[in-house]
């Protein structure tokens, strides 16, 4: 950039967001033929987009709230999904201990419609409506790879063993796995293999509007550099920051508005050795997970709890930290305790504002409105990343208004990069790897195949000695793959790298973080 410069260049689509919305919008807009230049004040997915329970799922829990449209798309997008990213998400089976003592949350529809009804069950979740549940959950999604619902006897089923003893019988479901941060850079990869300019740390300073064409006021944030951009057409993803973008950047008005509902989690060392994932319902109606992650912790999540403004960093705090662990210590045999946390993220969720009264019944349903009293624009509130290609692909139904004669839609079942191999081919897609690079450790095998899927080979080169592949600095960090990253990933930061693009940062101590930080900056500045 350079400063007070102004680009004579137009084009198609402006987006502001680097979160999944936005760069999913990129990817399938630049594959029907229109230019787009996307722009993200931080590093891709470092909001909302990188702080998920880190599932493709369905939301059992929304069942009980109707939103059965919801439900069944984001089930049914669960396998269009997993063909598309086999090496960044796949299948895991969920536990779901049941015990007479199971509550209801009191606001649902379905608590109300029943108590109504039955007023002897005070609140209680029978275990015959937890089974009606998870059958509407199976067949809703027209399953072709996940299996459906089966009971498990905890008393004998390895299951059990971690739980308490006062839990007998749990029912066991299919949902998915996905590393969602990984998820956002893939997109924005494939949207930029097809056209797409995507820049990073740029802040859109404001926008003004004509009557044909947007003129957007840009800063680059590393040099501090400004230029203005135009646009045919400009999209609002700002996630937590929408409301905040159409009205200060964009100076609309506009009634329209999002609920910011903050969910936290904590990490802990493994509870357990098996490798399902377990849904505990709490007292209070609702519910928590706790998953395998990365192979030697447990995730514990989530939390909602309504969020002041986006420009407040969201954080664990004390009391949803000794909510979770209090929680899961109502499952497990040994109490979960504080001491044990070793890493805590919380993100921000911005929920179409439909006016629920609380943070769990507020609607998942994402809404897009588009404006074209002038240069038009679509403005993206809500959404799941469950959904993210479904929105991506509503998006452009409305953008079509405004382009005619767009292609038809084409993502589903189109590979984001390092996923084209079959959904049952990780392991023989590791074995190669490892018959490949002898010199790899099993777990480094694991980690590059999960990361980078066929691309593994690309990032490794033509090394043949660990020494040929750079630096270590530990956890299988490589400076090769560091500059493999800096080069197609826009990695800028230690950060980017060890928190989103991997969760390396779990497995160095302070001083290893930092040696990775100062390589990246050299890197980038040199």
């Amino acid at each position: 950039m350079t400063d007070s410069s102004q680009s004579t260049e137009i084009t198609d689509l402006f987006i502001i967001g680097g979160g999944i919305n936005g760069c999913g919008i990129a990817r399938d807009a630049a594959g029907r033929g229109l230019s787009v230049t996307l722009a993200e004040k931080n590093d891709l997915a470092s909001a909302t987009s990188s702080a998920s329970t880190k599932l493709f799922h369905g939301g059992l829990r929304y069942l009980e709230y109707f939103e059965f449209r919801l439900v069944q798309e984001a089930l049914i997008e669960r396998e269009v999904l997993l063909r598309a990213m086999p090496h960044i998400s796949w299948p895991m089976r969920f536990v779901l201990p049941f015990h007479k003592d199971m509550r209801f949350d009191n606001t649902t529809p379905t608590s109300k419609l029943l108590t109504t009804f039955m007023p002897w069950m005070k609140g209680r979740r029978p275990a015959w409506l937890i089974r009606l549940g998870l059958f509407m959950y199976d067949t809703l999604g027209k399953r072709g790879i996940l299996p459906g619902t089966t009971t498990v006897d905890l008393t004998r089923d390895e299951a059990g063993k971690p739980l308490q003893s006062k839990f007998k019988k749990a029912f066991e479901y299919s949902d998915c796995w996905v590393e969602d941060a990984r998820l956002v850079v893939l997109n924005a990869r494939d949207a930029e293999s097809r056209g797409t300019e995507i820049l990073t740390r740029t802040e859109v300073i404001n926008a003004t509007r004509h009557a044909d064409h947007w003129e957007i006021r840009l800063r680059d944030l590393a040099t501090g550099e400004e230029e203005t951009r135009r646009a045919k057409m400009l999209v609002n993803a700002g996630g937590p920051w929408v409301a905040d973008v159409l009205r200060q950047k964009l100076g609309q008005n506009s009634r329209e508005n999002v609920r910011l509902v903050r969910g936290s989690h904590i990490v802990v060392p493994k509870l357990y050795d098996h490798g399902r994932c377990y849904f505990f319902q709490g007292q209070d109606g609702r519910i928590i997970f706790a998953i395998p992650y990365e192979e030697d912790f447990t995730l514990i999540g989530t939390t909602d709890a309504d969020h002041p403004d986006p420009e407040t960093k969201p954080v664990c705090t004390e009391e949803e930290q000794d909510y979770l662990v209090r929680f899961a210590s109502n499952y497990f045999e040994r109490p979960v305790t504080r001491e044990q946390i070793v890493w805590t993220y919380s993100g921000v969720r911005p929920l179409y504002d439909d006016g629920a009264s609380s943070a769990s019944a507020a609607t998942r349903e994402y809404v897009l409105t588009l404006d074209t009293a002038q240069a038009p624009l679509l403005n993206v509130f809500g959404g799941k990343i469950t959904t993210y290609r479904k929105l991506a692909e509503a998006a452009l139904e409305k953008i079509n208004e405004v382009f005619p004669e767009l292609p038809e839609k084409w993502t589903a079942g189109v590979a984001l990069p390092g996923g084209d191999f079959p959904v049952e081919g990780v392991t023989e897609l590791g074995a190669k790897l490892a018959q490949d690079y002898p010199f790899l450790t099993p777990y480094a095998v694991r980690r590059l195949i999960r990361a980078y899927g066929t691309e593994a080979w690309d990032v490794l080169g033509d090394a043949t000695t660990p020494s040929d592949l750079g630096e270590d600095f530990g956890a299988t960090i490589t400076a090769r793959e560091l500059d493999w990253t800096i080069q197609n990933e826009w990695v800028r930061s230690g950060e980017d790298y060890l928190w989103r693009r991997t969760k390396l940062g779990l497995r160095l101590d302070a001083d290893a973080r930092g040696a990775v930080n100062r390589y990246i900056e050299a890197r980038i500045t040199g």
